[in-house]
Formats: C-alpha cells, sequence, structure tokens
C-alpha cells in the first residue's frame, strides 16, 4: 500500500478475531517479529507493517527517513485497512511512530501501549554529536551471510540479539533476509538504519505529549545510561492518559525477550482476559 514519499509499505496479517491492533516495530526490525508476542492477543485482530525502509517496505529517496515519515506509515496502514479505532502496540521506534501518528490525527486510537518509546525533549542541532553511536554500529553490522541458519546462529551469539526469544530471532531472520549472490543479505539496509538512528531524536513528539488523549501506556526495561528507558517515566506523566510499568528485568527489547509475558501485560491494559495461545497468529 502507499504511504508518502513514494513509499510503498508491506503490511502482514498476524491473524485473530476481535478488536483491530496495529503492532509497529523496533529500528532495523520488521513486522514478523512480532509474531510471538501476538500469539498470546487472542481477542484481537493483528496487523503489522514494515515501516518505510524495513522488511518488504521501500524506502523514501532520498534517503531522508525524517521520523514524520513513519507516522505517515502508520496512517497510511489505518486508512488502507479501514481500521476504526484500532489499539497501537508499539517499541522503540514503532512506539514513537504511533505517538506521532495519534498527534497527527487525534482520535485514531483507541489506546495505546509502548515500550520504551523513542520520544526524547527537542533538542537543537547543535547540541547532537558528531555522528550518532548507534549509527556508527550499525554501519559496522555485518549485513550478508552465507544461509539464514549461519545468521541465525551469528545473531543468537551476539549482543544484543543473545537475549531475543528463539522464535523472534528466527522470525527476524527468515524475513528480515533476502538472497543475494553470496547467501542472504537484510533487507534493512545499514545505510537505511544508520539514517533513522541519526534522525530519532530531531522530532517534536514530546512537546506535543499532551494532545495524546487516548489511554496509554508506557513501559519500561532496566534503565542503563541515557535512552529510552530513561525518560519513559516522563512520557507517561507528560500523557493525559498516561500510565508506568517497568520491567527491571528486561532491557529495551523487552517485546522480543519475553513475547508471552508482555502479551499478557498488553491485554491487561486493554482490560482484555487472561491470554492463551493462538495457533492463528502465523
Amino acid at each position: 500500500m502507499a504511504s508518502t514519499d513514494g513509499v510503498v509499505l508491506a503490511v502482514h496479517d498476524l491473524g485473530g478475531d476481535g478488536s483491530p491492533a496495529l503492532l509497529c516495530h523496533a529500528t532495523g526490525f520488521h513486522g514478523w517479529v512480532w509474531s510471538p508476542l501476538a500469539a498470546g492477543l487472542t481477542g484481537f485482530r493483528r496487523w503489522a507493517p514494515d515501516l518505510r525502509g524495513h522488511g518488504d517496505s521501500t524506502a523514501p529517496e532520498p534517503l531522508t527517513m525524517a521520523w514524520n515519515g513513519f507516522a505517515d506509515d502508520v496512517l497510511a496502514v489505518v486508512d488502507a485497512l479501514g481500521l476504526d479505532r484500532p489499539v497501537g502496540i508499539g517499541h522503540s521506534k514503532g512506539g514513537a511512530a504511533l505517538l506521532l501518528a495519534e498527534q497527527r490525527r487525534p482520535g485514531t486510537f483507541a489506546g495505546l501501549w509502548l515500550y520504551e518509546p523513542v520520544v526524547f525533549p527537542t533538542v537543537r542541532p547543535v547540541d547532537l554529536p558528531e555522528e550518532h553511536p548507534l549509527a556508527v554500529g550499525a554501519l559496522r553490522r555485518r549485513d550478508v551471510f552465507g544461509s539464514v541458519e549461519e545468521a541465525v546462529d551469528h545473531f543468537a551469539s551476539k549482543p544484543p540479539f543473545d537475549v531475543l526469544d528463539p522464535a523472534v530471532l528466527r522470525a527476524y531472520v527468515e524475513h528480515g533476509f533476502v538472497r543475494a549472490a553470496d547467501g542472504v543479505a537484510l533487507k534493512c539496509r545499514p545505510e537505511v538504519e544508520a539514517q533513522v538512528y541519526r534522525m530519532g531524536v530531531t522530532h517534536d513528539g514530546f512537546a506535543h505529549l499532551g494532545e495524546v488523549r487516548c489511554p496509554t501506556t508506557v513501559a519500561r526495561g532496566a534503565v542503563s545510561g541515557f535512552g529510552p528507558a530513561a525518560v519513559a517515566e516522563r512520557i507517561a506523566e507528560a500523557l493525559p492518559q498516561g500510565r508506568f510499568v517497568e520491567y527491571p528485568d528486561l532491557g529495551h527489547f523487552g517485546p522480543l525477550e519475553a513475547p508471552a509475558r508482555l502479551a499478557a501485560a498488553v491485554r491487561e491494559a486493554f482490560g482484555a482476559a487472561t491470554p492463551s495461545a493462538d495457533p492463528g497468529a502465523g
């Protein structure tokens, strides 16, 4: 489906019946990594897009990767699928995309559940480092492997991917790589991921949190240095119907580390009953 800037989006049907739910992924990932968590979201009809530049969705040209574009993607999916006040579930960049979309079009979502959304107080360009450390890491990341199994073994043994639930890691690799001359290559190109990180502190979502009127849970894992976890409580406090929860035994990849546990938390936040496994989660 079409978004802005000539972007064409892929959206994955994660199954289920009931109220619509839109699940938005973190930087460098794609919609299919939500499959294990979605299996616990009985009572919901689940959809997970690949946001621009990720998975099977195209990247804008020129490669700006301004984060307002991710809000465009969210709203494009809501409109194309005809979703009537879905709930939004987001991780990191995906959480920011949902907040930015709700700010752009208030009333789009019935409620939000966000794990460490990347929404920082606005900074001036002069305050930014010469190069974002996560961008540096993205550009250095190995992106070609001889096979899917080689990629799975590689990521399973190296942080930060070594904390992922095995089913999440398998989904990340199987749906996040494409066949290449030398084996398989990442669909989310390193230069795309790096540019997303560079732009992540430049949107003004924090300044407009008061415009997000729907009930919103903001969750975080352990706080280690300055990052999304460090500002999560401030985000919740700035939201008119914000609720803050903490999982100190998890890290920034919480929904990908403990998908069944956090599926139960999501259902509780939205007033759903105790979850059970759903074989229709795809």
